[in-house]
């Protein structure tokens, strides 16, 4: 059981590096933000230099590290990539660092997770393109200074707040991805299931997109289980009833909520009257970890207004209740 999760684990990941845009044109959404890196780049360009240090922050599936690949081919450069949680030690920032090329992209996912030992060699590494080495031990160590070639560095967070401000302020321009509209996100569809072959009704791709959680991510992922569906019962087509059932069968209502989503609304309603209750009292309620409550499940919530954040903790809207068919003690009102 564990080697078939593993290879259909591999296959997924196959195919999202099929579905990848591999052009600026195939990058649907975030508007604003490919106009802005397009002049910064250009610019870059146009000088004969690396571009600045980008900062791009957003929910998780936004397509982040698509902008990297993309970023980097656009300035014909070899692209790097690492993470906050792989770089634990000093000498494994240093060992990527002093191994870069004249006009490489470094792509440092989940940066709000380097330590503070990290930032604190990225520090002269972005300003002066120096790397910092301390050599020998005790009374005879000393700072060997290394000189970098001029590079990029992009990093990419969920959580922008949890940066340190002296790291945030080495970056010449910071952008915040936002959830995309309908239209984009059955755009992206449309074209992820001609990468597919696949025959699909413009009503189930409306219904997956609605489920999608506004995410490319979550919409391709659905699109490829759409597909398993379709392929299993030999349709030729994905229909409506389809992309219902796939749906029904991975629990995922018409918004988009799964049954964590579910669990976490009926548990401020049932164990603490709608709210409000604090982030870890909510996470001990529900055995789960509060960054991922604060990191997956809240920003998605919020969106669609299902959930709010007071001064004294979370409470759910009106919405809630109406979405999940429980009578409203306290009317339409929030207390």
């Amino acid at each position: 059981m564990a080697t078939k999760n593993t290879d259909n684990k591999q296959e997924d990941q196959v195919i999202d590096l099929a579905l990848r845009p591999s052009r600026w044109d195939d990058y649907v959404g975030q508007r604003k933000i490919k106009k802005h890196l397009k002049t910064i780049l250009d610019a870059a360009k146009k000088r004969g230099e690396v571009s600045d240090h980008l900062l791009l922050y957003g929910q998780a599936g936004l397509g982040k590290t698509t902008l990297a690949y993309l970023i980097a081919k656009e300035m014909a450069a070899n692209l790097k990539i690492t993470s906050g949680p792989a770089l634990e030690k000093m000498g494994d920032l240093a060992a990527i660092l002093s191994n870069l090329e004249k006009g490489d992209v470094l792509f440092i996912d989940e940066a709000h997770r380097l330590n503070h030992m990290i930032e604190e060699v990225l520090y002269p590494a972005l300003e002066n393109r120096k790397l910092h080495l301390i050599v020998g031990k005790g009374a005879g160590a000393r700072t060997l200074a290394i000189d970098l070639p001029p590079f990029t560095l992009i990093a990419a967070t969920t959580r922008a707040n949890l940066l340190s401000s002296p790291l945030r302020s080495r970056f010449g321009a910071t952008f915040k991805l936002d959830y995309y509209e309908i239209p984009d996100i059955e755009t992206i569809i449309q074209r992820s299931a001609k990468l597919l072959n696949l025959d699909i009704e413009p009503i189930a791709l409306n219904m997956i997109a609605k489920a999608s959680r506004f995410t490319p991510r979550t919409a391709n992922r659905l699109l490829r289980r759409v597909r398993d569906f379709a392929d299993v019962n030999d349709a030729v087509k994905v229909t409506e009833d389809i992309a219902k059932q796939t749906l029904e069968m991975l629990e995922v209502d018409n918004l988009g909520l799964e049954p964590t989503d579910r669990q976490l609304l009926l548990t401020i309603i049932e164990k603490f009257k709608g709210g409000p209750v604090g982030i870890q009292t909510l996470s001990a309620a529900l055995n789960d970890d509060s960054g991922i409550i604060e990191d997956v499940y809240e920003p998605y919530l919020m969106s669609v207004g299902l959930l709010t954040r007071t001064p004294a903790g979370r409470m759910v809207t009106p919405e809630a209740y109406k979405h999940l068919g429980i009578k409203n003690p306290k009317g339409d009102s929030l207390i």
